[in-house]
Order: C-alpha cells, then sequence, then structure tokens
C-alpha cells in the first residue's frame, strides 16, 4: 500500500492560494518510493476552476528536481487502448510527469534499474481527471498505461527529448512482470510496435551484454 505522505503548501505572492486557512498539495511515495503520486488543488468557484498543476520549487521540496524539456499529448478514442511498456536507454532514459485532461488511465511503472533490488517489480495506479492528481515516474523504469474509458487525453511532461534510437518496449503480459491488466485481453487494442516488444528476460541479456 501507500507510504511516506509529503504535503507541500502552495504559497502565492500575496500568502497562500485560495482561502485564508492555506492550501495544500499532498504527494504520496508508492510501493517504489520513487514513484509518487501527486494531488494539485483545485480551486473552483462559479466560473470554473483554476490549478497549478506543476510548481518546480514546490516539486522539489519533495525530491522530483528533475528538468522538463518536453510535454506530450496522447489521445485514445476507446477504452481499453493500451500504451507501454516504454522506456529510453541512458542516456536518453526519460523522467515523466503524467497526467490525465479527460478520462481514466490504469498507470503502470516497471522498475529496470539492474541494481535495484525491486528490479521487474511494478506499480499501478489510477490516474482519472475526476480525481486530478498526477504520476512520477523516474528514469529507470518502464511505463505503460490502459484507459479505462472513452475519449482519455493524457499529457505527460518528459525530461529528455524523444529520441527512436533510444526508443524500446517490454511486453505487456510478460508473465515474469505478471501485471495484473484488468480487462480481456481479446479486447486490448495494442500498436504493432508494443505487440511485438521483447520480453523482461531479453531486457536482461541485453543489460548483461551492455556491462
Amino acid at each position: 500500500m501507500l507510504s511516506r505522505i509529503f504535503v507541500l503548501q502552495v504559497i502565492s505572492p500575496t500568502g497562500p492560494l485560495g482561502s485564508q486557512n492555506g492550501d495544500f498539495m499532498k504527494i504520496e511515495s508508492l510501493e517504489i518510493p520513487e514513484v509518487k503520486l501527486l494531488f494539485p488543488r483545485k480551486f473552483e468557484d462559479e466560473r470554473g476552476f483554476f490549478s497549478e498543476t506543476y510548481n518546480q520549487e514546490e516539486f522539489s521540496q519533495a525530491g522530483i528536481t528533475q528538468d522538463f524539456v518536453q510535454d506530450n499529448h496522447s489521445f485514445s478514442k476507446s477504452p481499453g487502448v493500451l500504451r507501454g511498456l516504454h522506456f529510453q536507454r541512458e542516456p536518453y532514459a526519460q523522467d515523466k510527469l503524467v497526467r490525465v485532461l479527460r478520462g481514466r488511465i490504469l498507470d503502470v511503472a516497471v522498475d529496470i534499474r539492474p541494481n535495484s533490488p525491486t528490479l521487474g517489480k511494478s506499480v499501478i495506479a489510477e490516474i482519472n481527471a475526476d480525481d486530478w492528481n498526477q504520476i512520477f515516474v523516474p528514469r529507470g523504469f518502464a511505463h505503460g498505461f490502459l484507459t479505462l474509458a472513452p475519449d482519455t487525453e493524457v499529457v505527460y511532461k518528459v525530461s529528455r527529448p524523444y529520441t527512436p534510437s533510444a526508443e524500446h518496449a517490454i511486453l505487456w503480459n510478460d508473465p515474469d512482470l505478471g501485471i495484473n491488466w484488468p480487462t480481456d485481453e481479446s479486447q486490448l487494442i495494442l500498436s504493432a510496435k508494443d505487440t511485438n516488444a521483447m520480453s523482461f528476460k531479453k531486457y536482461l541479456e541485453t543489460v548483461r551484454d551492455e556491462n
């Protein structure tokens, strides 16, 4: 279950945003603590809402110090679209900050760091527009998500630009990973690249060869 909860006060030049009592962003470390859930505050009134979804200083206080260099926007028409498990090799490995503008996703991060005590383990979280939450996935993790609603839009920041020569994928349903995707495999929609991704064993072999 979740561990280590950070609460950050969001400060404006005139004091805490929103009410005079102050408002907060909550950050939770997941079972693999480098992966974090973030809950930006929404300030709503009759006009709609305002939300500060990224603040470098506030994120740094929680240990998220990466410089993001590119924003990506993904649209999936149907539930059951599965994208992943993607990663880029060093020196192009990416940290990702993922959120959902519309719809819902099941987000998965798999630890692929060769010397990690949690190598091959994964963490799973639902990210959705109603909860207005985000997930931070650091470099050294393969990342993927499954759409749970139609017309789902996902946006994410990355710390390195997309580099086709460094891009790779691990098979989403590899038995050695044992990810519990909550859907019938026959109902999934995948790209050819993801359908034919390498096995986790193959990934480990390539890492050993590089070393």
